[in-house]
């Protein structure tokens, strides 16, 4: 199993936040308020833009495709209602190259939505755990409190987590590690 890690910081003014990967690279965040950065949900469709795009293009070079130019546009409806969820999301991926075959490509985004791409298995499927945490700060270190607020997505049973580390155990892991010095 992999971990993937990511934290997001309060940047201000209004709802600015700047989130930082596991790998060291920056996402600014806002609201339309504020329009200093990226919608959440924008950036969500951007990472399955890219996450298809990755895979399509690769398995195009492995076909010996020579593609010249490629872009890859995706839209997303969101329900009215809160949350305000995707309940369609539509990829077009734009190709041009000489001699590009319309087979190669098509079983290249079949391959990428079937098989391939993470983000948009996990979009599709709902088989994702979500689990929400808190880590409130007291006056002193051994203050501080932490503590499980509410799981979405399937249900798993105490005990059975991968590698058998509680949910407990993984969220303080993970607080632990995003601890900076006071």
């Amino acid at each position: 199993m992999t971990i993937k890690r990511a934290t997001v910081n309060y940047g201000g003014p209004g709802l600015r936040f700047l989130g930082g990967t596991g790998s060291g690279h920056a996402t600014p965040f806002d609201d339309e308020a504020g329009n200093t950065g990226a919608r959440p949900m924008e950036v969500l469709l951007s990472a399955l833009g890219a996450c298809s795009a990755m895979d399509v293009l690769s398995i195009l070079r492995k076909k010996r495709q020579q593609v010249s130019w490629y872009r890859v546009r995706v839209e997303g409806e969101q329900r009215a209602a809160h949350p305000r969820v995707f309940t369609s999301v539509r990829i077009v991926h734009e190709v041009d190259g000489r001699g590009v075959e319309r087979a190669a490509l098509r079983r290249a985004i079949e391959l990428s939505a079937s098989r391939y791409c993470p983000i948009g298995a996990m979009l599709a499927s709902g088989v994702t755990r979500v689990s929400h945490w808190y880590l409130l700060r007291g006056d002193l270190p051994y203050d501080d409190e932490v503590a499980e607020v509410y799981v979405s997505g399937p249900h798993v049973e105490p005990g059975t987590e991968a590698e058998g580390e509680t949910a407990a155990e993984a969220a303080v892991g993970a607080v632990d590690e995003g601890v900076t010095a006071r």
